[in-house]
């Protein structure tokens, strides 16, 4: 229906000008910046904070705060793709017992990655029970997902508000870009990855992911491009990539427990962005480094500066 033009006092034109043109303007001045960390420590010991090194942009960025992801503060997406071969029905027992291991406190949400999106019945919640009713078997339709990265593209975007800090994805797929061409390692330049890396970077969400091979694939060159994508996306958001080359494993468990290991190995990581002329959602290079002997951190490879809990 066509609906008459309003007519607007000329004071709400000024304002909503001057709104239109602070968005276009430079961002000036430093700006108290969050990241997720992963210190990956061979004895276990905790981070030292003050043998942390934070660059933004290749100059010294003064840190702030260092504090360790505490369950309250932590929501984990565990996203499925629905394409899976069917023997991923084998793996439901194990997610079951991961689920239920996690701190009471943990919100956790469990997602199917269908036609470009995900589908989550129940959302984030802390009601176990109620988490599992949601756990079902694997559709296992060739390429149900349209596109993993489609899927995690539109999900970090609209991530529900909350006063939780920690963002943590695990992603159960087979990691092909079937919009990208052929999924070979001499086509490993995809726009749809390189968007979702920066989608979650952008949003503060760590992105881990378990290989697991999908209905259409059997192996080969589609594998290894889709590991590689897989890793690529972790290393941009400070995850990493579970796999067991292209054979399905036997018991994703062991994956499991190394997610689970990360998540309790990681702090939010507070430090001072000199943000200088740039332009508003600019992503900039980051770069956490460490003295401390035994210990390896992970952290994205860029952040939206201003970007705080």
């Amino acid at each position: 229906m066509f609906k008459p033009f309003a007519l607007v006092p000329l004071g709400l034109l000024g304002i909503a000008a001057a709104s239109v043109c602070a968005q276009g303007m430079p961002v000036e001045g430093p700006a108290s910046t969050t990241a997720i960390v992963y210190a990956e420590s061979k004895s276990n010991v905790p981070l030292d904070p003050q043998s942390l090194q934070v660059q933004v942009n290749g100059h010294n960025a003064q840190v702030t705060g260092v504090e360790p992801v505490t369950a309250d503060r932590a929501q984990v997406a565990i996203l499925i793709d629905g394409g899976l071969r069917s023997s991923f029905n084998l793996q439901i027992r194990d997610i079951q017992q991961f689920v239920n291991g996690l701190p009471p406190t943990t919100e956790v949400l469990i997602g199917y990655m269908e036609n470009g999106r995900v589908v989550s019945p129940v959302g984030f919640t802390t009601d176990r029970e109620r988490l599992m009713s949601s756990l079902h078997a694997s559709i296992a339709i060739p390429g149900l997902s349209a596109s993993p990265y489609f899927c995690l593209s539109d999900f970090v975007k609209n991530w529900p508000a909350s006063n939780r800090s920690a963002r943590f994805v695990l992603m159960i797929t087979n990691g092909v870009d079937p919009y990208n061409g052929a999924p070979t390692l001499m086509n490993q330049d995809s726009p749809y990855v390189e968007t979702a890396q920066n989608d979650a970077a952008r949003a503060g969400v760590a992105v881990y992911s378990i290989y697991y091979p999908d209905a259409g694939f059997r192996g080969g060159r589609g594998s290894l491009s889709g590991q590689g994508y897989l890793s690529q996306v972790g290393d941009a958001t400070g995850g990493m990539v579970f796999n067991n080359g292209s054979i399905p494993p036997v018991s994703i468990s062991p994956y499991l427990d190394q997610f689970s290991r990360a998540m309790k190995e990681s702090y939010l990581v507070t430090f001072m962005a000199a943000t200088g002329n740039r332009k508003p959602n600019t992503m900039d290079r980051l770069k956490v480094k460490t003295s401390q002997q035994g210990v390896k951190v992970h952290a994205p490879e860029s952040v939206h500066p201003g970007m705080t809990e």
